[in-house]
């Protein structure tokens, strides 16, 4: 009998069990479909020979800043995160386009008029960016570490106020043009949720700030012992694709004595080994249905009636050459958000929280060939985009992400040699997290990234030494294993006994 079993190989499932593993604990990780990493595999599609796409997750910057990723120390691992000059950009109509460049001072001065509020809004969090995110990647019931310092209190603060003025309708307040509002607005996006929210500014101003920051920012030492040595920061992408990370977890996990079962679907109780703990890194209505009457009601009940919110139909392309995006400063990003003005995004976001499909959706889009030359295979080159659709949507969204991205980029379509869509209502297929398409594993609202699943004092707790560690937890989607880390420390206190659980 293992100690612990977890379900589900996701970065927050794998997270969870390398933590274990390391303390000791012996571990069997579940997994439904015949390869590891969830949202993090890089897979042939059968669209052209040796090319091969990332199925969910493409870009990085939680890779060098979550604080697991920094404590598991992926360079260490062998896994090269590629960081673009650009970090990503928001093309705009007749041939304009914002850029957040890696230099916090080449965007302002690119920005123009708004480059000096920019400055005043990133600027601290940039200098700051641990205490940022570490608020942020918290698990929303304690005090995050490392704000001890007036300093990191005093950035935990800008944030917050930043926050608040972008997630309202403040947002607009600070700037004069069009171009800073987009390139904010693109990012707030990801959250797949009407706009303005405080949701999507938190989620904006933590990855904006990350654009610009640096594991060692001017004016500390990096130090040998530090595991992001040697990244760039930024927002990287790693080489060979997302599955460098899911490989790096798994290889560490077997080498602390961990197993990986795949093709094994854990529909009921019978379909669990014998164990001390069970940490799922599923959905919430997944661990109900599993353990049914083992649970006890209100714990049952409250993980039913977790929400879900709208989706991301996939499209992938392989692509002849690069994107001819009409300005070339467009074509050096590892990320583009595709959508036009501040005010053509909330519009294109309002109709899908609404239940229809836009005619201009949001799209990203990231040519993983702009910074990890090695994914070019034969003259071709994967394109990864998703764009927002209804939760349940099984609309081929391909012409419609096309027509965006041309609209933007004259001679797209020239460049496109073939092109795969996954509906939103398929997404699960591959994915069972990804329930009618949410790829966030649950509807990001504020109350939901603090109340998630649940807002009992221990959201990872389901009773009986069960634990959900999955994106449906604080602190909610993204490649940064926070809720596996979270999750597994706790049942190591809680079911092993073990109280200091450090990687």
């Amino acid at each position: 009998m293992d100690d612990a079993v977890v379900v589900g190989s996701g970065p927050n499932g794998l997270a969870a069990a390398v933590t274990l593993a390391r303390a000791g604990v012996s571990v069997t990780v579940l997994e439904a479909e015949e390869t590891v990493g969830g949202g993090a595999r890089t897979l042939g599609l059968g669209l052209a020979d040796g090319v091969v796409h990332d199925v969910c997750s493409a870009v990085h910057p939680m890779a060098w800043a979550s604080p697991f990723f920094r404590a598991f120390g992926l360079a260490a691992h062998s896994v090269e995160l590629l960081t673009p000059e650009v970090s990503y950009a928001q093309p705009l109509d007749g041939g304009r386009a914002a850029v957040a460049y890696r230099s916090l001072e080449a965007t302002v001065e690119r920005l123009g008029p708004d480059g000096g509020a920019w400055r005043s809004m990133m600027a601290p969090l940039v200098r700051q960016w641990e205490a940022v995110t570490a608020v942020a990647l918290s698990d929303k019931r304690s005090l995050p570490p490392g704000l001890g310092s007036a300093s990191r209190l005093a950035g935990a603060t800008r944030y917050g106020i930043a926050l608040l003025e972008q997630g309202t309708h403040a947002w607009n307040g600070r700037f004069s043009g069009d171009d800073a509002p987009a390139l904010l607005t693109g990012v707030a996006a990801h959250t797949i949720t009407r706009l303005p929210s405080l949701a999507g500014a938190g989620t904006a101003l933590l990855l904006g700030a990350l654009a610009h920051a640096t594991p060692a920012a001017p004016g500390r030492a990096r130090f040998a012992a530090d595991p992001a040595r040697g990244f760039d920061g930024g927002w990287p992408i790693p080489r060979g694709g997302s599955g460098a990370i899911v490989a790096a977890l798994r290889e560490d996990l077997e080498k602390h004595g961990g197993t990986v079962v795949t093709g094994h679907r854990v529909r009921a109780r019978a379909d669990l080994p014998p164990a001390r703990a069970y940490l799922f890194d599923t959905t919430p209505r997944t661990v109900a249905d599993v353990l049914g009457d083992a649970m006890t009601p209100a714990v049952r009940s409250a993980l039913t009636w977790f929400r879900h919110g709208d989706a991301a139909a996939k499209v992938d392309f392989v692509l002849s050459g690069p994107v001819p995006w009409a300005d070339p400063e467009v074509g050096r990003a590892g990320t583009v958000h595709v959508g036009g003005t501040r005010a053509d995004m909330a519009r294109a976001e309002g109709e899908v929280a609404d239940g229809r499909h836009p005619d201009r959706p949001v799209c990203l889009v990231s040519d993983p060939t702009v910074a990890d030359p090695s994914r070019e295979h034969a003259g071709l080159r994967p394109l990864w985009t998703y764009t927002h659709v209804p939760a349940d949507s099984d609309v081929d969204m391909t012409e419609r992400v096309t027509a965006e991205i041309e609209r933007f980029a004259p001679g797209f379509r020239d460049v496109v040699v073939t092109s795969r869509c996954t509906p939103a209502a398929r997404m699960a297929e591959h994915n069972a997290n990804y329930a009618g398409g949410d790829i966030s594993a649950g509807a990001v609202s504020m109350w939901q990234m603090i109340a998630r699943p649940t807002a009992r004092l221990n959201p990872y707790a389901a009773g009986g030494g069960v634990y959900l560690c999955s994106a449906s937890t604080p602190p909610g989607p993204g490649v940064h294993g926070m809720g596996g880390w979270h999750a597994a420390r706790r049942a190591l206190r809680e079911v092993f006994g073990v109280t200091v659980a450090r990687l």
